[in-house]
C-alpha cells in the first residue's frame, strides 16, 4: 500500500527526520504527534535514556541513541533530572517493547506522549551516527503523524530556517526562576540507593554549620545538587541571571556554576561578567560543562563549537596536572554531554589545563592559577554514567570554609 501524499515513503512509515541538506529518513513514529526542529546529535550510553531525555543540556537537540534497545526498562519517577524533558525527541533502532524491570512505572512510549516528545523507531542509527561523525551535527525536523501524511517541503523549510545552536542562549529558557534551598523538589536531597530511593534532606543533616554553596542554575541536573549535599554542603539554587549583589547577599562560602544548553559565549554575555567579579572577590568556584566553559571565558580563554560533540557514558579523561599532581596520568571514565568546548590553544597564562579527553585531546578541565576556582567539561554526577569523578564534589566542598 502506497502513501498518496508521500509516494516515496516505505509502507507503515509514520515518522520522519528531514535534515537541512534535504536528506529524508523514514521510520515509525511514537510518542507525541507533531514536529520539532533542532540539532541532531548522538549518545552512546547503554543505559539512562530517561535521564538523557530530561537533561536540560539537551534543550534544542534531537538525540540519536546508538544503543538499539531503548525503552525496554520503561520509565519511573526517580530517573529524571529535571521537572520535564528538554530533549526535543529521540531516534532509535528497535521499536519500544513492553517494559521489563521491577522499577518500571510507565512504558517509555506512553511517557513520551505525555511529555510531548516525539520519537522515531526503525532507523539505521549506525548509519546516522556515522553521518554525524563525518559531516557534523545537522539541523533537522523530527515529525510524527499516525497517518503518515507529511509536507516534506514545509519540514525542509523549517530545518533550513533554524539558526542552529551557535550563538543561541538556551540557559535563560531552562533555568529555574526562584531562589530556593535545595530540598530535592519532592524527590529527596541526597543520592539514590537501590531499595532506599533518594535520601531525604533530614538524613543529610542540612544545618547552618555546613558550608553554603550558591548554585547558579544554567540548566542543572538534579544529581549535581544531590552530590553537593552528600559532600557536606548546604545548597541554595539561584536563577541564571542572578546578580553579583544578590549572590553575595546569600553569604556563600563557594559558588557552583552548573551545566546547561546552548552556546557558552551567548549565555556568557550576562553570566561571564558576574563570574569575573566572583573571581576578583576570591570566591571559590566550581564549574561543570557550560559552567566550566564560562569560567574559562571569564578568565580569558575562548570556546568553540565542536564538529560532533561528546555525548555518552564511556569517555576516558586523563588528569594532566595542576591540583591533581599527586594522581597525574590517572584516567577517569566519564559521562559527557556537550557540543561546545574550551579551546585548549586559547588558554592564557592564568589558566592551567588539568584534564584532557583521550578520544580527541580536547580540554576537559582547568584551574585558575592563584584562585580557588576550577572546572571540568564532563559530568561527575553521572546519571547516567560511571561514578569515577564523584571525588570532585568532595574536593570543592572540602576546600570551603
Amino acid at each position: 500500500m502506497t502513501n498518496a501524499h508521500n509516494p516515496d515513503a516505505p509502507e507503515g512509515a509514520t515518522g520522519i527526520l528531514v535534515l537541512a541538506d534535504g536528506t529524508i529518513i523514514w521510520g515509525r513514529g511514537f510518542g507525541a504527534i507533531g514536529s520539532a526542529v533542532g540539532e541532531v546529535c548522538f549518545n552512546t550510553a547503554m543505559t539512562g535514556y530517561q535521564e538523557v531525555m530530561t537533561d536540560p543540556s539537551y534543550a534544542g537537540q534531537i538525540v540519536t541513541f546508538t544503543f538499539p534497545h531503548i525503552g525496554n526498562v520503561g520509565t519511573n519517577d526517580e530517573d529524571v533530572e529535571a521537572d520535564s524533558p528538554h530533549a526535543l525527541g529521540c531516534i532509535i533502532r528497535e521499536d519500544v517493547t513492553a517494559p521489563s524491570n521491577f522499577r518500571d512505572q510507565k512504558p517509555f512510549d506512553q511517557w513520551m506522549t505525555e511529555q510531548g516528545r516525539i520519537g522515531i523507531s526503525g532507523v539505521d542509527t549506525r548509519a546516522l551516527t556515522r553521518r554525524i561523525r563525518e559531516a557534523g551535527a545537522p539541523n533537522a525536523v523530527i515529525a510524527h503523524d499516525p497517518d503518515g501524511q507529511f509536507d516534506i517541503d514545509e519540514l525542509l523549510g523549517k530545518a533550513r530556517g533554524w539558526a542552529g545552536l551557535e550563538g543561541m542562549d538556551l540557559a535563560k529558557d531552562v533555568t529555574g526562576h526562584q531562589t530556593q534551598l535545595w530540598d530535592g523538589k519532592g524527590q529527596g536531597a541526597g543520592i539514590w540507593r537501590l531499595g532506599h530511593g533518594y535520601a531525604p534532606l533530614e538524613e543529610m543533616e542540612a544545618s547552618s554549620s555546613r558550608p553554603h554553596v550558591v548554585a547558579l542554575d544554567f540548566g542543572a541536573k538534579r544529581n549535581i545538587f544531590r552530590n553537593l549535599v552528600k559532600a557536606g554542603a548546604k545548597v541554595t539554587v539561584v536563577p541564571a541571571k542572578t546578580s553579583l549583589d544578590d549572590i553575595l547577599a546569600l553569604k556563600p562560602d563557594g559558588v557552583f556554576l552548573s551545566n546547561g544548553p546552548g552556546d557558552p559565549a551567548a549565555t556568557g554575555s550576562y553570566a561571564v561578567p558576574v563570574i569575573q567579579q566572583l573571581l576578583e572577590a576570591d570566591m571559590p568556584l566550581f564549574g561543570i560543562c557550560l559552567g566550566h566553559q564560562m569560567l574559562a571565558l571569564a578568565a580569558g580563554a575562548k570556546t568553540v563549537k565542536m564538529h560532533q560533540g561528546h555525548r555518552g557514558a564511556n569517555h576516558p579523561v586523563q588528569r594532566i596536572g595542576g591540583g591533581w599532581d599527586e594522581t597525574e596520568g590517572l584516567v577517569e571514565i566519564t559521562s559527557m554531554n556537550h557540543g561546545f568546548a574550551v579551546d585548549g590553544d586559547s588558554l592564557p597564562d592564568n589558566i592551567r589545563a588539568t584534564h584532557k579527553s583521550l578520544f580527541d585531546g580536547s580540554n576537559c578541565g582547568i584551574e585558575i592559577i592563584g584562585k580557588r576556582a576550577f572546572g571540568v567539561q564532563y559530568h561527575p554526577e553521572a546519571s547516567p554514567g560511571p561514578q569515577d569523578s564523584f571525588y570532585l564534589f568532595a574536593k570543592f566542598v572540602g576546600g570551603l570554609g
